[in-house]
């Protein structure tokens, strides 16, 4: 019989749940805190000691040595291990649709190398980029990987918490932040006059999620508050940069859809059409100023770990959607989604013009 492998910070949250040691420690943890192994099934691939950063002070390096240290010493939870001993052993699959079973667990049970980013250290070198909701989630991680890829930031938030913790994080690189709500004109004003005459680059990607009602339940409220932001703000940022970008004959919007804006299951009904009119702005536009210089795209994230929290308010819409998500691929960190939003909004994605990119993980395909 195999020694277990001695499990670490840097390994899988998946690996650790399938380990016979690691995981009745971990599971236990989890149902201390009311919780059971699904809560981790969005971010399985991630190395644990990722939790510590995602869970915003819930989980702490503390709670990380102490687990390592737990399985180490082989310290599993009393009732854990008489369970894994009682569980019946299973037969290994050889033939007919056994043996294909068998093939897909041995590949399910492949672990992945997880994604590292990788800089273009001078990608965005010279160029002025505006990207909102950049305190948190997509739109920090955005701002980030322009940053550090030689770009000026203008860094575009609700929180002036947010904003500091994210200027003080890339301490002497051109950032400018402001405070501002996207749907207001003049703090839009004051966006573009804190841009200047240049301005290279916009990245849309404040927004809003709704309740996930379907229309019979819908108040007017949640369908103005989410198409207020998701919409109209888009729409004004867009709308206040193209004067600039024509005048200088260049310049790349990248807008934040969403994958309800590719199909119907994947939201409520305020928050699908409003991704649904992103699309529609952003093509329009891709087609009106395409001979002027100008790129015009669009990014549909899947599931994303961000700060934006999917609550439901209707019970029809949970179960509808819910069901959706059963085929739900694994979660994206933000950086994932910051690669695919500045590939778009860099020269590399020169002769890119009108396109949604589906960065989801393969959800679209399903």
């Amino acid at each position: 019989m195999s020694t277990p492998k001695t499990l670490s910070g840097d390994d899988s949250i998946k690996t650790w749940l399938e380990h016979p040691v690691g995981g009745p420690i971990l599971r236990d943890l989890l149902a201390q805190a009311g919780q059971d192994a699904d809560v981790m099934r969005p971010v399985q691939r991630l190395a644990i000691k990722r939790l510590i950063k995602l869970s915003k002070g819930q989980f702490s390096q503390e709670m990380v040595d102490q687990l390592v240290a737990r399985a180490a010493a082989g310290d599993v939870p009393t009732g854990a291990a008489d369970a894994a001993a009682q569980a019946p052993a299973s037969a290994p699959a050889t033939t007919g649709a056994g043996a294909e079973a068998g093939a897909a667990d041995t590949a399910a049970s492949i672990e992945r190398p997880e994604w590292v980013e990788r800089l273009d250290q001078g990608r965005f070198a010279g160029k002025t980029v505006i990207v909102t909701g950049a305190g948190s989630g997509i739109g920090r991680a955005t701002a980030s990987r322009v940053t550090r890829e030689g770009g000026r930031v203008i860094a575009v938030d609700v929180s002036q918490e947010r904003l500091d913790d994210f200027a003080a994080e890339h301490a002497g690189a051109e950032i400018v932040t402001l405070v501002a709500d996207i749907t207001d004109d003049a703090k839009v004003a004051e966006i573009v006059a804190a841009a200047g005459d240049r301005i290279d680059g916009l990245a849309n990607i404040a927004g809003i999620m709704d309740d996930m009602t379907p229309i019979g339940e819908l108040t007017d409220a949640v369908w103005q508050r989410v198409f207020s932001v998701n919409v109209d703000g888009t729409m004004k940022l867009m709308r206040a940069v193209v004067p600039a970008m024509v005048a200088r004959g260049t310049g790349s919007i990248v807008n934040t859809a969403s994958e309800a804006a590719l199909r119907g299951s994947a939201a409520g009904v305020a928050y699908t059409a409003s991704k649904h009119a992103v699309v529609g702005l952003t093509k329009s536009t891709a087609f009106m100023y395409g001979p002027s210089g100008l790129r015009v795209n669009a990014v549909a994230p899947g599931a994303t770990i961000t700060n934006i929290e999917a609550k439901f308010a209707s019970p029809l819409g949970a179960e509808r959607v819910q069901l959706a998500m059963t085929i739900l691929p694994d979660a994206a960190e933000a950086e994932a989604l910051a690669a695919s939003i500045t590939f778009l909004l860099s020269d590399d994605g020169v002769n890119i013009n009108g396109v949604v990119l589906a960065s989801d993980g393969g959800w679209s395909a399903a």
